[in-house]
């Protein structure tokens, strides 16, 4: 078992922690919070005065903070964690911060002869509790398989992204769908009570078609991802219905400030001559417009 360096121990941080404890690891933490300590001494992990004392000795130091400023002072501000990170050591930052704060922590760590992996979580506090996270990981094969001993305490699906920075990249594609479709569901279900409809049918509706089992499940691998545009559901017509969906909401006074977007990228889709082709053209759409080939 490895000896762990853990730096964060807030609502995620520290049932992570706790079940790196309870995976046999030694644990030692710090986090600015006191109080958040607590458990990991009850648990019987030990507490750093500083990040270097937690570092210092550690086999993997693992950095799970709010934002990029906090990871960049607790690496390597005064006091942190480079001061006590050996050679042989690995550092794993699991926060979500933006990927370029991730290659500038990485590159100056190669400065230092240190290595590390990003690998942000994916799911929920509770996911995180039961050692059940979804964590995605960048940085060198060697790396990610040093470090898989760890993620399994902490996580049940462990995916390698790609070279250092490819975690953080793809928690934030990630988030963006999860975020952007919390919006529109809750517009969807307002937009269904307002128009007097019960909304425990309206979600049974929606469950058994593409409005609730998503298209990366459904539509997705059946059309654009295969290379065939012959249309299902056409362009044409999700923009029309779009259109019959905001009137609707207009007349309600319900606002649907996404859908109201998303008329708009069906119509620049029309124009660059997909108005007849399967809706999922969405995709070829928005790559021809971020200059994809």
């Amino acid at each position: 078992m490895s000896k762990v360096g853990f730096i964060g121990t807030g609502v995620m941080g520290l049932p992570m922690a706790r079940n790196l404890i309870k995976g046999g690891h030694t644990v030692s933490a710090y986090d600015l919070n006191p109080d958040a300590l607590v458990t990991i001494r009850q648990d019987g992990g030990t507490v750093a005065a500083s990040a270097k004392e937690a570092a210092t000795g550690a086999d993997f130091v693992i950095t799970m903070l709010p934002n990029g400023d906090h990871v960049l002072a607790a690496t390597f501000g005064p006091d942190g964690a480079l001061d006590g990170l050996a050679e042989d050591s690995l550092l794993i930052d699991m926060s979500t911060i933006l990927p370029t704060v991730t290659d500038q922590i990485a590159a100056r760590l190669k400065d230092h002869g240190r290595r590390m992996v990003d690998a942000p979580v994916g799911r929920t506090s509770q996911h995180a509790t039961d050692g059940t996270l979804l964590i995605m990981a960048g940085g060198e094969a060697a790396d990610i398989e040093r470090a898989r001993p760890l993620f399994a305490c902490m996580g049940d699906t462990i995916i390698h992204c790609g070279p250092a920075g490819s975690g953080a990249r793809m928690k934030l594609v990630n988030n963006y769908l999860a975020i952007a479709a919390n919006v529109v569901t809750a517009e969807a279900l307002t937009l269904a009570e307002r128009s007097g409809l019960d909304r425990t049918l309206a979600i049974e509706v929606m469950n058994g078609t593409t409005a609730g089992r998503g298209h990366l499940a459904t539509t997705y691998p059946a059309k654009v991802l295969q290379g065939d545009l012959t249309p299902g559901f056409m362009v044409d017509l999700a923009h029309k219905d779009m259109g019959l969906a905001l009137d609707l909401g207009a007349d309600l006074e319900v606002p649907l400030a996404l859908g109201a977007i998303a008329r708009q990228i069906y119509a620049i889709a029309q124009t660059q001559g997909r108005g007849r082709a399967d809706w999922t053209a969405i995709l070829p759409t928005l790559r021809q417009l971020a200059g994809l080939r």
